[in-house]
C-alpha cells in the first residue's frame, strides 16, 4: 500500500524498497470548474489548460548540472538516458497520471543529487490561467517492475494566482534515494524560467 505524504514529509525509498532501480513519477491534474458570464447568465465550466511536467537533475548545491539535465516536453531524454518524459498532454483530462517521467536510478550519474519535478501552466500569461484553474493536483512514484505505487503526495493549498509548482524531489542521501513532498508555488510563466532559477 502507498504511503500518503504530507507537506515537508519525506519518506526513503530504495532502503525501504532493495532493489528498486527503475520509478515512474507519475503526476496528475484536472480542470476546475470556472464560473463564466455569458449572453444567458452565469455557467459553470471547465477550460483546458496545458500543464507541463518537467525534472531538473541539480547537483549538491542545488544548481543544474547542465542546461541538457532539464527533462521536459522540449527535452525528453536526460544526456545520460537515465531520466526519460513520457511525453506532453495537452488537457489533463481522464483519470491516471497525465505524464510520467522514468528514472532508472542506476544510470544516474554521480554528480546529480537532486531530481526535482515541477510543473507549469504553456502559455499562462496569454492565456490569463494559474494554478487555481487546477484541482486534484498529486505526484506519485510508481515502481515501474512491478506497478506498485510506493508514495503519494496531494496538494491541497489553494495555488491561486501561481503558474508554476515545485512539486516534490527525489534525492540522494547516504548512498540511498529518497522522497520528499514540496508543494511550493511560483510565478515563473515558463519552465526555462523556473529552470533559470537553479543556474
Amino acid at each position: 500500500m502507498a504511503i500518503s505524504l504530507s507537506k515537508g514529509q519525506k519518506i526513503d525509498l530504495t532502503k525501504t524498497n532493495p532493489g528498486l532501480t527503475h520509478i515512474v513519477i507519475g503526476l496528475g491534474w484536472d480542470p476546475a470548474e470556472v464560473t463564466k458570464k455569458g449572453l444567458f447568465g452565469i455557467k459553470k465550466q471547465k477550460v483546458d489548460i496545458d500543464c507541463d511536467a518537467s525534472v531538473l537533475m541539480l547537483n549538491e548545491n542545488d544548481k543544474l548540472v547542465l542546461r541538457t539535465h532539464l527533462v521536459c516536453f522540449y527535452n525528453k531524454t536526460s544526456p545520460c538516458g537515465s531520466v526519460q518524459h513520457s511525453g506532453d498532454n495537452l488537457t489533463g483530462e481522464g483519470d491516471g497520471d497525465d505524464e510520467q517521467i522514468f528514472v532508472d536510478l542506476s544510470k544516474i550519474p554521480a554528480n546529480v543529487h537532486k531530481i526535482l519535478a515541477v510543473v507549469n501552466i504553456y502559455e499562462c500569461v496569454n492565456r490569463k490561467q494559474d494554478f487555481g484553474m487546477i484541482q486534484h493536483a498529486y505526484i506519485r512514484c510508481v515502481n515501474r517492475s512491478n506497478g506498485q505505487e510506493l508514495v503519494r503526495f496531494n496538494l491541497t493549498e489553494n495555488y491561486s494566482g501561481k503558474t508554476a509548482l515545485v512539486v516534490g524531489e527525489l534525492y540522494r542521501e547516504a548512498g540511498e534515494w529518497k522522497f520528499k513532498a514540496i508543494g511550493e508555488g511560483s510565478h515563473a510563466a515558463h519552465i526555462d524560467h523556473l529552470a533559470a532559477q537553479y543556474i
